[in-house]
């Protein structure tokens, strides 16, 4: 559904995105991962024809980003970190207008406009002002305006920034539906780890650049390292301290209040050793951000981060 080869961009000096490659296969949820200004959202604009690349290509639902825009954009759904919705307008209203820009026929934009007001739990507020809504409501309507003119690619960047845990739980409810109902290929970034758990695939990006891509349980089997984990007595942040620096670790951090380390390949009983000091260490299944943390430092040399979770 999506072919991207060596795709870049460029910003005067500036290479945002270098040559990236990857493939989304229909029906799949693919998730790009990546901190700020890692080329996230930059890779998107140029897939959804927002932004011409300046070296590569990419097709999106078989048709060429930079030669058949249109097309392209008949093909996708977006919806963007910000809101983009006319808060003047009723939620009927957004969807009305979106309809008529991309000529959707009367006869299907009243069915569908039910349709999916009502999937997104919003048919009893259509008539009311998108400024009375709140971030979640908003954020509902706009996936449903993205879903108006039956697009085969949803394009999500961040879908669920600056919510509460609850109501980014029942968009993602909302979203696995969705999938069900409509067979979207949903092409998504986000910062939130326990959301990636839930794609089919990852792509991890960094300084414009792929540097691991797999289903999740691929990505957490090939972390090099084993992960322990124990409950320190006293203060968690004074046993941290302990082991900051120990050539036998990878990584220290804190999990909640439980401390984590993530022994080096082939140290893993001298890393035991250091975590006794600290409680009675037990393995641990590794986390995205542990793979995501460990590729960086590997391939970036990022620094070492103290406390996470």
């Amino acid at each position: 559904m999506i072919e991207v080869h060596e795709l870049g961009r460029r910003f005067g000096e500036l290479e945002a995105v270098k040559g990236v490659s990857f493939s989304v296969t229909e029906h799949e949820v693919f998730g790009f991962l990546g901190p700020n200004g890692a080329g996230k959202t930059t890779t998107i604009n140029m897939l959804c024809t927002l932004l011409r690349p300046s070296a590569g290509r990419a097709t999106v639902n078989g048709f060429d980003v930079a030669g058949q825009r249109s097309d392209v954009r008949r093909s996708i759904g977006l919806v963007f970190q910000q809101t983009t919705l006319d808060d003047a307008l009723t939620a009927e209203q957004n969807l009305r207008f979106h309809a008529y820009a991309y000529g959707v026929p009367a006869d299907v934009r009243e069915r569908r406009l039910r349709e999916l007001l009502a999937l997104v739990e919003l048919w009893d507020r259509r008539g009311d002002r998108v400024r009375t809504f709140s971030g979640g409501m908003k954020r509902r309507l706009e996936i449903a305006r993205g879903l108006l003119h039956h697009p085969r690619v949803l394009f999500l960047d961040e879908p669920t920034l600056g919510l509460d845990p609850q109501t980014r739980r029942r968009i993602w409810e909302y979203l696995g539906d969705l999938r069900a109902r409509e067979g979207l290929t949903i092409f998504m970034t986000t910062h939130y780890m326990d959301e990636a758990e839930q794609c089919d695939r990852l792509a991890f990006i960094l300084d414009g650049a792929l540097i691991a891509e797999g289903t999740p349980l691929e990505l957490k089997a090939d972390l090099e390292g084993r992960i322990l984990e124990a409950a320190p007595p006293g203060d968690p942040f004074a046993a941290l301290s302990q082991l900051r620096g120990e050539a036998a670790l990878e990584d220290a951090y804190l999990f909640g209040v439980r401390l984590r380390t993530v022994a080096r390949a082939g140290r893993e009983s001298e890393a035991r050793r250091l975590m006794s000091r600290s409680g009675t260490p037990e393995d641990a299944e590794p986390s995205l951000e542990d793979v995501f943390v460990s590729l960086a430092r590997r391939k970036a040399a990022v620094p070492r981060e103290e406390a996470r979770g």
